[in-house]
C-alpha cells in the first residue's frame, strides 16, 4: 500500500484519491504541465501561421494548419485531466504557460510560408521529443494509463511533423 497523499500544494477539495505516492503524482503533474503549456503555445503559433500563410499553396497550406491546430488543441484537455486523475493540480492561466513553455513564440510581422512550415515542423520535432522524456519519467513511477496516451501523441506529433517536412519541401528538392 502506498503512503497517504498529503500535500500542501492541493487544496483538500481538489485532493484527488490516486494509489501513486506523492512523489509520483508531483512528478508526473511537473513533467505534464509542461507539456501542456507547450500544447498551447504550439496550438497558438499553429493557428497564428494559419491565420497568416500566403501564396500559391495558401488553400493546402491553411486547411492542414487548421487541422493540425484542431489535433493539438485536443491533447490539452487529455494532458490536463491526466493531471488531476492522478491529484496533481494544472495550470490555470496564460501567465503560467508562459512561465512553463519551451516552445518559443513567433511575433514576426511576416513569415514567409516556408518558414512557417519549417518553424512548425522543428516545433512539433521538439515536441516529440519532450513527450519521450516525459514518457521516460511516467515509466519510472509506473504510470501506464500516462505513458500509453502519451505513446498516441507521440504518434500523432511525429505524423505533423512529417507532413509539414512534405508540405515544406522545395520543388524539385531531393532533401530540405
Amino acid at each position: 500500500m502506498s503512503p497517504a497523499k498529503t500535500s500542501s500544494k492541493v487544496a483538500a477539495d481538489l485532493d484527488t484519491p490516486s494509489d501513486l505516492p506523492q512523489d509520483a503524482t508531483d512528478k508526473i503533474a511537473k513533467t505534464l504541465n509542461v507539456l501542456l503549456a507547450d500544447a498551447f503555445a504550439l496550438y497558438l503559433k499553429t493557428k497564428n501561421f494559419h491565420w497568416h500563410i500566403s501564396g500559391r499553396h495558401f488553400r493546402d497550406y491553411h486547411l492542414m494548419l487548421d487541422e493540425q491546430s484542431d489535433q493539438i488543441f485536443a491533447t490539452t484537455d487529455a494532458l490536463a485531466e491526466r493531471v488531476r486523475k492522478v491529484g496533481g493540480t494544472t495550470i490555470r492561466s496564460i501567465g503560467q504557460i508562459a512561465k512553463l513553455q519551451t516552445i518559443k513564440d513567433n511575433d514576426e510581422s511576416y513569415v514567409p510560408p516556408r518558414g512557417m512550415l519549417r518553424e512548425l515542423m522543428n516545433d512539433n520535432k521538439a515536441m516529440a521529443a519532450a513527450m519521450r522524456k516525459a514518457h521516460k519519467v511516467v515509466d519510472d513511477v509506473e504510470d501506464a494509463a500516462t505513458a500509453g496516451l502519451l505513446e498516441n501523441f507521440i504518434d500523432e506529433t511525429e505524423r505533423r511533423t512529417w507532413f509539414l517536412f512534405e508540405a515544406s519541401r522545395q520543388e524539385g528538392a531531393n532533401a530540405a
